[in-house]
């Protein structure tokens, strides 16, 4: 597995080796071991350990976020497409941080393969590019209600390049989140 930083220190792109034949293809999506030493080699430290995995569909147009559990329940994701595509970004939300409002997105996919690794203190949301869009997060604490917060996915201090022309499909916690400045963050 390939560990690619982001231009956000700590959050990762993870390309894992694939080995296909002409019967298909096999990779190992996650391993413990490699991807504590994975994030070492960068600097990074280890998370907790996952104690979650959801799993959502989404139609195209869906966009989910920008989400995040303040603590004590914090979490990091490390967060996977296996079905369809979608336009995943993370957002610091670390007051005090150099890259405070300052956000990274990437493009997984069933085809690519590639996760992504989100560290606690950042705010977490995709888009779904294809109908059907399968995500997969493993998460590092139990979702916690009382420690939910979104922040707007258009806020313009943060400046997100969605696709152009975008009419997202929001559920209503999303549509009413409150802009960066007026939030709870980290």
């Amino acid at each position: 597995m390939k560990f690619i930083p982001t231009l956000l220190p700590g959050v990762v792109t993870l390309a894992p080796a694939v080995f296909g034949d002409d019967r298909g293809w096999f990779m190992e999506s996650f391993n413990q071991q490699r991807f504590a030493d994975g994030l070492t080699a960068l600097g990074l430290p280890s998370p907790k350990p996952f104690v979650q995995d959801n799993e959502s569909s989404s139609e195209v147009g869906v966009l989910r976020g920008l989400h995040y559990q303040l603590p004590p329940h914090p979490q990091g994701k490390l967060v996977r497409v296996v079905q369809g595509a979608a336009l995943d970004v993370a957002v610091d939300i670390r007051r005090g941080s150099p890259t405070f409002g300052q956000w990274v997105a990437e493009t997984l996919s069933a085809d690519n393969r590639r996760q992504m690794w989100i560290p606690e203190g950042f705010a977490h949301g995709f888009l779904a590019l294809q109908d059907g869009t399968r995500f997969l997060y493993k998460t590092t604490d139990y979702y916690a209600r009382d420690c939910e917060r979104a922040i707007r996915w258009d806020d313009a201090a943060i400046a997100i390049a969605w696709p152009a022309g975008l009419r997202p499909r929001l559920a209503p916690k999303d549509a009413s989140a409150p802009l960066l400045a007026d939030a709870e963050v980290f």
